[in-house]
């Protein structure tokens, strides 16, 4: 029976090369995404180094990327760019998780059709159309407002 023990260090060197050969395959197939690009942190190369700091410093980006996407939510009814924050905040993500990329590149590809579809002429006529339609009914149901009560607002009226 052979225990491996006649090696001598050479052996347990090229079988440890071996094994970190494997686990950095390992590694670089689990960060591969569905474009077959790896995912790479975009941490310094003294903070990837050791492990605890690294995860700390992926809790930081993950709550950076929170707190941006947090305003940019408030933003959607307060004053201010609330779809450029969250999707800021979803960059912020992708510096370091691979699914916050995945997500990022979907989303700019569907703006990116959305956009192409608004260009289209027919599109745009019907878009063109319907807010002048929109406009109109709105014109005349203040009109009629105005014609029948002034400019009293609704919530001075006395019974009338």
């Amino acid at each position: 029976m052979n225990t491996g023990s006649d090696r001598g260090t050479q052996g347990s060197a090229a079988e440890s090369a071996v094994e970190s050969e494997v686990e950095s395959a390992t590694d670089d197939a689990a960060q591969q995404t569905t474009e077959g690009a790896p995912h790479v942190s975009k941490a310094p190369a003294f903070i990837k180094s050791r492990r605890t700091l690294h995860l700390s410093w992926q809790v930081g980006v993950f709550i950076v990327g929170l707190a941006v996407i947090g305003a940019g939510v408030a933003m959607l009814v307060l004053p201010g760019p609330g779809w450029v924050a969250i999707f800021a905040g979803l960059a912020i993500w992708a510096t370091e998780f691979a699914w916050a990329s995945l997500v990022l590149r979907w989303t700019k590809r569907k703006v990116t059709e959305a956009a192409q579809k608004a260009l289209d002429p027919k599109v745009r006529r019907r878009n063109i159309i319907l807010t002048s339609v929109g406009l109109v009914i709105a014109g005349a149901l203040i009109g009629f407002y105005l014609w029948k009560y002034g400019l009293t607002m609704p919530w001075d009226l006395k019974d009338q």
